[in-house]
This record gives structure tokens, C-alpha cells and sequence, in this order.
């Protein structure tokens, strides 16, 4: 076996063991760390440095972005004004593999005087950071995936894992949404598949194609060759949606009643009870519902149950809900 292969698989069986070993440590103490963490009136402060550091910054986000506020303070910043960002109401998660990092102990002094609740994530349980925080989060590996036992990597993967922990336990504590998830989210393909809905993309007004069920089928065909979606909603003299009639209940009617076809009336051709949605359902479901029944185009109803648009799989298409 290649050399590259064999050491691949070594750095990836040493991180998972590191990451597996964890499983063994949830007790009491991780149920201690949630609850403070779930009582937090201000903000999350995590806090490491180095590469501890940075898989601090990736846990602070990934708190803000589940719905937990998180920022992330660097301790040595912390030490020249930067801890003045900490406040008597928010929690602190100090992360140091040794548990002696200078950078962080030396913040602690004015982290005990605000009084904030502190959990340390750290590979040493009888370090000065454990012992002086208010809960300890086991992080300790049996080996690094590095062979001179240097660089940090399975206790950086074990670190980050455990933050994942906190993170998604909080977000299933706290009760967070899809609707959530897309608010902290707005930009990109999640906040647009989670946030747009029906309204944002259908059409409507003059560019809803309607006729009534009295409508000769001859002006039926005009309106759907006029507003190019395929489709024409058909209501009543009220102006209440009774069907519709598609490029297919065309193709379906000439087969049917052959040359006669042209000189029926829209109601006698229309489909009744299609598929419909509302206006403020998001723009997925409609995919969802176009996809389950193999149609292309949903009316939109409204509280009266008159048509207020249409939604067509192209525009989803353009939107890039698909």
C-alpha cells in the first residue's frame, strides 16, 4: 500500500478514536456546562489561543448561527482592553489544551471579579484553568494524529467536536427552528431556499391569466397563449376560483370532443380541485408539492379562496430553489 495511504488512514483513525473517546466523558459535568450555558442572560465569550484559538472562533460561530450569541475574545487582546467586552451577565468557554496557556490565565483574575460562569475545555482536569472554572469539559486525547506528538490535531478535532456538542445540544434545548435557522442565515442558497416564499416569486395581478367558466374555449386558448404560463385559472361570476385549464386539458379536450372542442365553454373543460397554495407558504413547499404530483404550475389562493397568482416551476428554477 502506498505510504501517502497508510498515513492517511493513520491520522484519520487516531482523530476518530480521539473524537470517539468523548463519548465515555458525557456526564454530569456537560449537564452542568448546558444548563449554564442555557441560562446565559448576555452573551457566549469563548475564548483560546492559537490553534485552540481558531477552533474557538468556529465554535462562537457556529453558537450565533444556532441560535446561541456568541462571540469569540482573544485572551491576549483581553489582557490590553479587549475583556471589557465581557459583562457580568455572560458565560465564558476558555479553551487550552494544557490548561496553562498564559494568555487565557491571565485574564482570569478580571473573569473572577465580573463573577461570569467559566467552562474550560481542556486536555489536563487537574490544570490552574480547571481548577479555576466552574465546570471542566474533558478534551484530553490518547496521541496526536502528528508522529512527533507536536502539532495539535486530534485534540483540535476533539476540541471542535465537543463544541458541535454544546452547540447542537442548545439548539434542540432551546427549540430552534428552520425559520430560525434561516433568519441567522440570510444570504446564500440556505437563506434563500428557507426564507423565500410563494409571494416573492409568483405572479400576479394583470399577469395571472383568468377567465370565467362561461369563457368561450377559443378566448380560453388566448389567455393562456397571452400570459405564456401554460395555464389559466378559471372562476365564476363572483370571481371565485373554480379550476383550471393546462396546455394538457387542451391536448386531453381535442381528443375527447375533436373539432366541437373550440366551441365549448371554459367550465366545460377545466380541471376542478388542482393542486393550490397560499401566498405565504414558503417556495420549497412548492417545489415539494409540484414534485410529488408531476405538474409544473400551482394557482395561488387566498382567505376567500379567489386565485391571487400563479407559481411556476421555472420561476422557482430562476430563484434557485431547485
Amino acid at each position: 500500500m502506498n505510504k501517502y495511504i497508510e498515513d492517511a488512514k493513520r491520522v484519520l483513525k487516531i482523530e476518530a478514536d480521539a473524537v470517539e473517546s468523548l463519548i465515555k466523558r458525557l456526564d454530569e459535568r456537560l449537564i452542568n456546562a448546558i444548563e449554564i450555558l442555557y441560562s446565559c442572560r448576555g452573551k457566549v465569550v469563548v475564548t483560546g489561543m492559537g490553534k485552540s484559538g481558531i477552533i474557538g472562533k468556529k465554535i462562537s460561530a457556529t453558537l450565533s448561527s444556532t441560535g446561541t450569541s456568541a462571540f469569540f475574545l482573544n485572551p491576549a487582546e483581553g489582557s490590553h482592553g479587549d475583556i471589557g467586552m465581557v459583562t457580568k451577565d455572560d458565560v465564558v468557554i476558555a479553551i487550552s489544551n494544557s490548561g496553562e496557556t498564559e494568555e487565557i490565565l491571565n485574564i482570569l483574575p478580571s473573569l473572577k471579579r465580573l463573577d461570569v460562569k467559566i467552562i474550560a475545555m481542556t486536555g489536563n482536569i487537574q490544570s490552574t484553568l480547571a481548577k479555576k472554572s466552574d465546570v471542566v469539559l474533558d478534551i484530553s486525547v490518547k496521541e496526536e494524529a502528528c508522529p512527533m506528538g507536536l502539532a495539535p490535531t486530534a485534540s483540535t478535532t476533539a476540541t471542535l467536536a465537543m463544541g458541535d456538542v454544546l452547540a447542537v445540544t442548545l439548539l434542540s434545548k432551546k427549540g430552534f427552528t428552520e425559520e430560525d435557522f434561516a433568519f441567522c442565515h440570510p444570504g446564500g442558497n440556505i437563506g434563500r431556499r428557507l426564507l423565500t416564499t410563494v409571494e416573492d416569486l409568483m405572479h400576479s395581478g394583470k399577469d395571472v391569466p383568468v377567465v370565467n367558466i362561461d369563457t368561450s374555449m377559443k378566448a380560453a386558448i388566448l389567455e393562456i397563449s397571452s400570459k405564456r404560463l401554460g395555464i389559466t385559472t378559471v372562476s365564476d361570476a363572483e370571481g371565485m376560483f373554480k379550476g383550471v385549464i393546462s396546455d394538457g386539458d387542451l391536448r386531453r379536450g381535442l381528443e375527447k370532443w375533436g373539432e366541437g372542442f373550440i366551441n365549448l365553454k371554459a367550465g366545460d373543460v377545466m380541471s376542478i380541485n388542482p393542486k393550490t397554495i397560499t401566498r405565504d407558504a414558503l417556495a420549497t413547499t412548492a417545489v415539494a408539492i409540484m414534485e410529488k404530483n408531476s405538474i409544473t404550475s400551482l394557482v395561488v389562493i387566498d382567505g376567500e379562496g379567489k386565485a391571487v397568482g400563479i407559481i411556476h416551476l421555472h420561476d422557482l428554477l430562476k430563484a434557485g430553489i431547485v
